[in-house]
């Protein structure tokens, strides 16, 4: 089953812009993991002024890097479509914070 990461931090409101958009596109019908790229200093180095930063996982794939600052619904129903995702179908587990 496809699921995403949204790379964020805690102060940034395109974060929380984007966070509520791919839950609106999406329905609630997939994992949503939201990652604070403040607390590893690989990530920081990695996505520090990209924030937010969406990546897509599918079983047996690599990651998708499928936008960053914004939101691309049109990226996000492509990769849901190439990997089997129907939204609204599957058991919804959004909004966990990791550390």
């Amino acid at each position: 089953m496809p699921y995403f990461i949204l790379y964020s931090r805690s102060w940034c409101h395109l974060c929380e812009d984007m966070l509520q958009a791919l839950r609106t596109l999406v329905g609630g019908g997939y994992r949503i993991d939201v990652v604070d790229v403040d607390a590893d200093p690989v990530l920081v180095a990695q996505y520090d002024e990209l924030v937010p930063v969406l990546v897509g996982h599918a079983s047996g794939q690599p990651p998708e890097q499928l936008c960053n600052y914004y939101l691309s619904e049109n990226l996000v129903c492509d990769f849901l479509a190439r990997h089997g995702g129907n939204s609204g179908n599957s058991p919804p587990e959004s909004g966990r914070m990791r550390h």
